[in-house]
């Protein structure tokens, strides 16, 4: 048994299913919890994944900036077969 440091919740955890830096969510209060230790088991609010989010939103950035770069390649290969004639 653990305990939810968020709302006191007794929490039911096997020690042999889980290891440490695993995840889990309160049943109770629905807090994202990490286990921190297993011998005994001890839960620890999960830090935030806001740093994961925001690297994301920078690949999307990047993905898209990349997408504008090919439409103008495209028309600067038309610019340039005109020149050619």
């Amino acid at each position: 048994m653990a305990t939810c440091p968020e709302c006191d919740a007794e929490i039911e955890v096997d020690e042999f299913d889980v290891d440490k830096g695993d995840q889990l969510s309160c049943p109770e209060c629905g807090s994202n919890l990490e286990v921190v230790s297993v011998a005994p088991i001890e839960l620890d609010l999960a830090p935030e994944d806001d740093d994961d989010d925001d690297d994301d939103d920078e690949d999307d950035a990047d993905e898209e900036e990349g997408e504008d770069d090919e439409d103008e390649d495209e028309d600067e290969d038309e610019e340039d077969e005109g020149w050619e004639e």
